[in-house]
């Protein structure tokens, strides 16, 4: 069993910062990618940023957010700069090993003035 703890989240008005962090604890063997997905109301989960073979952003976020790993830890943080108020949504952080996805239990961040 792995599981993943969020940390970070938060109310910040419009251009400000937040940065997330993502622990993996439990069973882990060899995490092949690790990253972040968000979902706001009465919307589907997205992709934000994700670490793996290579660096993904979704188009609305590059520039403002970036994703990292620290691989000793299992730890990975999503920093993110110039924030909009359509950012606003819960993030939850994801885990690939061994072929299965592993999610966190989320974690709100509001941008509103």
């Amino acid at each position: 069993q792995v599981q993943l703890v969020e940390s970070g989240g938060g109310l910040v008005q419009p251009g400000g910062s937040l940065r997330l962090s993502c622990a993996a604890s439990g069973s882990i063997f060899s995490i092949y990618a690790m990253g972040w997905y968000r979902q706001a109301p009465g919307k589907q989960r997205e992709l934000v940023a994700t670490s793996g073979g290579s660096i993904n952003y979704a188009d609305s976020v590059k520039g403002r957010f970036t994703i990292s790993r620290d691989n000793a830890k299992n730890t990975v943080y999503l920093q993110m700069n110039s924030l909009k108020p359509e950012d606003t949504a819960v993030y939850y952080c994801n885990a690939v090993m061994l072929g299965f996805n592993y999610w966190g239990q989320g974690t709100q961040v509001t941008v509103s003035s």
